[in-house]
């Protein structure tokens, strides 16, 4: 399968890092992330990766197996050129206005913010194009931001003018009702009868990631053709004649939303099968598999799972512990039910994170066959390379989403930008929080917390939020505060994982990922105390990790806190629990899941 192109060059956006980044991106596939490969310094460093080695068939389809897909250089649309490949069809990019008004089908995966979005519509005349290709009622399918761009404006970094072609104004969902911003999961549709694209769904779960919405109204009911309940209702699709838009992810919705990508390619395909009828409702749980990927002594790429953080087996060689393949384990997962899978970089390049080949080939090899979302982190930071050159984190987030992440997660660097903003007071827009989410949206970026249980006789004895256990300590301790720590766990900070959350989602973090080095590879349980900490204390999503040993310990997590997810490695891995039983157990316990 071929590597696929890269988009047009940007010469307009509404900030120079953005202009930087597209730029840096929409060239040569001779600048794509293989020229690092000059850096001598890593020449020397070969590491394997095997792919999975299946491939999607193609259709034949003769010469009506081209869609054109319009991508402005933001954002992970990897996944909607595998997921189009998949189903068979070849791929033309939009380099002109004229592209666009000769497309036989056109696909928009609007990814990122809204205003840059309509900078390089604009800048390069594509705004004018696209608007008389959907008046003259031509086959088109918005996706996201795709959607949002129809509507006459958004209230996202504005008010910034949209293609006008829907009546309305995108806001961003209102979190003082409780619910969390952004709206990131699995999520129900309320369908109309003439929805077309979304007659396989089935009363099945999709795909969302997003702050902003449209909302109904009776200038624009002609449009809708679902909706979804978040809060409010908002509009989850539209559809005039041959013209859609979605707002959830079909290349992310599994066999769900590739069945919307089908009916939207090949519209007069018949329904062979009828899909099975689900129940899906509301807003369902997830339940998320972790791989963490480093090298081991012989050069592998390999899974591997620490025992509080310590991933080398407790034997004379010493060896990392070794559970499999990425690639594959990926895979499998997705086939099994993971509602996302996600990829903890720990191996080495910490100095130089775009060298690191390997780990951006576990990206694009995944995204081909995976279609549910995928995070990556591991090294997203500033960084100078062995040549003295400077490279931010934004370049070094852009390279990943380019290569198939969804989402990004960052960990030390969170720590040191929340240390300075909680000093200072000062947001400097610097930071790789800051800059990532600016260009790509909060939605895109996860803090990864790694805090360590500390005992307390009083809760006056430190300055940070101390909390009464469920637990005692082992000196019958009735307090304990949760310390942050930076490099894999190995050094303490001065600052408390409550002060750190609260602190990054200022910055622009739209998820946290809550980990625990004392519940790490013990299989006892999650610690409900620091999850329903945070989770009580965000407006943002937050994934319990560490500690998962049963599919009790998902349901009690659920239970007893307001984590939107839930996340294990080990269990799946040694295949001690599958997450098809995690999952029928979350069901039996009335605990709303994708099945």
């Amino acid at each position: 399968m071929e590597a696929p192109p890269f988009s047009v060059a940007v010469s307009s956006s509404s900030s120079s890092s953005s202009r930087t980044v597209f730029r840096s991106l929409s060239s040569s596939a001779h600048t794509s992330s293989l020229f690092f490969l000059r850096n001598n310094h890593y020449k020397t460093r070969h590491l394997k990766v095997n792919s999975s080695g299946k491939f999607a068939v193609r259709a034949s389809l003769g010469g009506d197996s081209v869609v054109t897909l319009l991508d402005y250089g933001a954002g992970n649309v990897r996944s909607v050129r595998n997921a189009i490949r998949y189903l068979g069809f070849d791929i033309k990019d939009v380099q002109t206005p004229e592209d666009i008004l000769n497309a036989k089908r056109l696909i928009f995966p609007g990814v990122g913010a809204f205003a840059p979005a309509m900078d390089v519509l604009n800048s390069k005349g594509m705004a004018e194009a696209l608007c008389s290709y959907i008046e003259n009622d031509r086959p088109f399918l918005g996706i996201c931001l795709g959607l949002q761009l129809l509507f006459e404006s958004s209230e996202e970094n504005g008010p910034v003018k949209g293609l006008g072609l829907i009546p309305g104004v995108v806001g961003r969902f209102d979190s003082s009702n409780g619910f969390t911003v952004p709206h990131i999961g699995w999520n129900a549709l309320e369908i109309s009868e003439d929805s077309e694209i979304l007659d396989e769904i089935s009363n099945r779960h999709v795909y969302f990631v997003h702050s902003y919405r449209a909302m109904p109204s009776d200038k624009n009911k002609e449009w809708i053709s679902s909706t979804c309940s978040y809060g409010d209702r908002f509009i989850a699709s539209v559809r005039r004649g041959n013209v859609h838009a979605v707002q959830f992810h079909p290349e992310k919705s599994g066999e769900v939303g590739l069945s919307v990508l089908r009916r939207f390619l090949l519209p007069k395909s018949t329904v062979t099968k009828k899909p099975n009828e689900g129940k899906a409702s509301r807003l369902a749980k997830r339940v998320i598999a972790c791989l963490d990927v480093r090298t081991n002594d012989q050069g592998d790429l390999v899974v591997t799972k620490g025992d509080q953080y310590d991933v080398r087996e407790q034997t004379e060689e010493n060896e990392v512990r070794n559970l499999g393949k990425p690639v594959e384990l990926a895979g499998q997962y997705y086939k099994d039910g993971a509602d996302e899978v996600s990829f903890l970089n720990i191996t080495g390049f910490r100095d130089f994170p775009l060298g690191d080949l390997p780990m951006l080939q576990v990206l694009r090899y995944t995204s081909e066959n995976v279609f549910v979302p995928l995070t990556v982190g591991g090294g997203i930071r500033d960084f100078k390379d062995a040549n003295g050159r400077h490279y931010s984190s934004l370049e070094v987030a852009s390279e990943y989403f380019r290569s198939g992440a969804d989402k990004i997660s960052i960990g030390s660097d969170a720590v040191y930008a929340a240390e300075e903003y909680l000093r200072t007071g000062v947001k400097t827009g610097k930071t790789s929080l800051e800059q990532i989410s600016k260009v790509y949206g909060n939605q895109a970026v996860v803090v990864s917390i790694d805090p360590r249980r500390v005992y307390l006789k009083s809760p006056d004895d430190v300055e940070f939020k101390v909390i009464r256990v469920t637990n005692p300590g082992p000196n019958g301790e009735e307090y304990a505060w949760y310390q942050c720590t930076v490099n894999g766990g190995r050094e303490g900070r001065p600052i408390g994982a409550y002060e750190l959350a609260k602190a990054v989602e200022e910055l622009g973090a739209g998820e946290i990922l809550l980990n625990c080095i004392d519940c790490d590879g013990q299989g006892k349980g999650f610690d409900t105390d620091l999850v329903k900490l945070i989770s009580d204390s965000v407006s943002i999503p937050v994934i319990a990790s560490s500690g998962a040993g049963c599919p009790d310990h998902f349901s009690e997590v659920f239970n007893k806190t307001n984590a939107s997810a839930a996340l294990a490695a080990g269990i799946f891995h040694r295949k001690e629990v599958p997450i098809q039983s995690v999952k029928e157990h979350l069901f039996k316990e009335g605990i709303e899941v994708r099945m």
